[in-house]
């Protein structure tokens, strides 16, 4: 692999861990996109680094159950805006 893709790895599971950031905020920090995130956390850290790719992951999945909550959040938003 190729030292650059590593570092990048690296980079957003520290960026993921320190800001309990969602793949969609790493992404945009990055500039890459959310599947690469994930494939970076997922697969090539575990190979690089399993005990931060173990803290990474465990934000993801704090995360992804928590998805539904912000997404309602951001809708009731939406509409008390809309009617005030």
């Amino acid at each position: 692999m190729k030292d650059y893709i590593e570092e990048r790895a690296i980079n957003v599971a520290a960026y993921i861990i320190e800001n309990n950031a969602t793949v969609r905020q790493t992404a945009k920090q990055f500039g890459i996109s959310k599947s690469t995130v994930h494939k970076d956390v997922t697969e090539r850290l575990n190979h690089i680094n399993p005990s931060l790719a173990l803290e990474a992951r465990k934000v993801l999945d704090i995360n992804k159950s928590e998805r539904h909550i912000r997404g309602g959040l951001a809708t009731r938003e939406k509409y008390l805006q809309k009617h005030t």
